[in-house]
């Protein structure tokens, strides 16, 4: 899609769906629409290519546990002011 015909509005459409649009959340249709786009769209398709991966590394990360000397402290700010 060249810059002059850009729908700057149909992609700020989009943009809004693509959470549900990984997540398998809309109807056939919409779905359907969105691949189109993306089909047409290279800035869109970059956008959602990042979501996915974001997506992908932040199922991915490995969370550090609280270390038990922490935890203390906190359970006394909280219950011993």
């Amino acid at each position: 899609m060249t810059d002059k015909k850009h729908d700057h509005q149909k992609c700020l459409s989009l943009f809004k769906k693509l959470s549900e649009y990984l997540d398998n959340e809309l109807d056939d249709k919409t779905c359907e629409e969105i691949r189109h786009h993306m089909e047409e769209c290279i800035r869109c398709k970059v956008c959602l290519e990042t979501l996915k991966r974001t997506v992908e590394l932040c199922r991915n990360i490995k969370t550090a546990g609280i270390p038990d000397s922490l935890k203390e402290r906190l359970k006394l700010m909280v219950y011993d002011p």
